[in-house]
């Protein structure tokens, strides 16, 4: 996944300004390590090997899938870039819809997030927490051992997988994670050459909708063991809508809440729409057992 997709933004980046980009490989600890990603400590795990890269001058910039990244800014690099966003919508892996499961289906994420709107959404399903890249993932639906697993529809498109989706989840049923679908483009702060090149490839539309996600995730210091939900998107050039949800772990009580406002509002109307989630007792939600 990351290969491809770092692949495409290299493609992407020739095109538009005409400088080659060769690709490194990188390995971190989210790739390697067995455990779920809220036992390893979060979302960084897969993002500071690559970050360490950038500051001690081995790679130029790095390529992160934008869910993937701590909200936290990171001391001497620079989120320069984040592309037009692919589709941010979660996909049901299967031989069907989720309403078309078994009762007591076995189904597998490694998504508190999903876990909690999955059981919502079907309380009797079994949901097993699996760790992996996508192909084990799917192996373990296409071997018998799972009746379905959910992952990002973006993910599944860059691999050319969508063949094996059963359903894709409107936002509506299932909030995706904030950021999802989108990538970001790291390099060093003080490398204004670098800073200037991938720029070419930064999406306003997108940089507005993602920054009204992941600012609700930030203020309500959620990271990726909350089952927290956000989605953004511009109805027009004025208006950004903004839907962001808590939900417990069981799926039996959630708290959904919208607002909309301005694009150059958007850090501005998630914070706002954080501190209402917090009024409604999202930090009870949040708390994972």
């Amino acid at each position: 996944m990351a290969t491809t997709q770092s692949g495409l933004v290299a493609d992407a980046l020739t095109e538009a300004t005409g400088h080659a980009v060769e690709l490194v490989g990188v390995t971190t600890e989210g790739d390697v390590s067995k455990a779920l990603l809220a036992q390893m400590g979060g979302t960084g795990v897969f993002v500071n090997g690559l970050r360490e890269k950038i500051l001690a001058g081995e790679v130029d910039f790095a390529v992160h899938s934008l869910k993937d990244l701590p909200t936290a800014p990171a001391e001497g690099i620079a989120l320069v870039a984040i592309p037009a966003r692919n589709d941010p919508r979660d996909a049901l892996c299967g031989p069907g819809k989720l309403s078309e499961l078994p009762q007591g289906a076995r189904v597998g994420t490694g998504s508190p997030r999903r876990v909690a709107q999955l059981r919502a959404l079907r309380p009797d399903l079994e949901v097993v927490a699996i760790r992996g890249n996508a192909d084990t993932r799917l192996g373990k639906v296409t071997g018998g051992e799972l009746d379905a697993i959910v992952l990002a529809h973006a993910g599944l498109v860059r691999i050319k997988r969508t063949a094996e989706i059963g359903e894709v989840f409107e936002p509506e049923q299932m909030l995706p994670a904030p950021g999802q679908g989108a990538l970001a483009l790291e390099c060093r702060a003080d490398d204004a050459r670098m800073i200037e090149i991938l720029r070419a490839l930064d999406d306003p539309a997108t940089r507005a909708a993602v920054t009204a996600e992941r600012t609700v995730l930030a203020v309500l210091e959620a990271g990726c063991s909350a089952p927290v939900g956000a989605f953004a998107y511009l109805e027009d050039e004025q208006n950004l809508n903004l839907t962001a949800a808590v939900v417990s772990v069981d799926g039996t009580r959630q708290i959904r809440l919208t607002a909309s406002g301005h694009p150059d509002r958007a850090e501005e109307l998630g914070r706002e729409l954080a501190a209402r989630l917090f009024a409604e007792g999202a930090d009870k939600l949040m708390e994972v057992p």
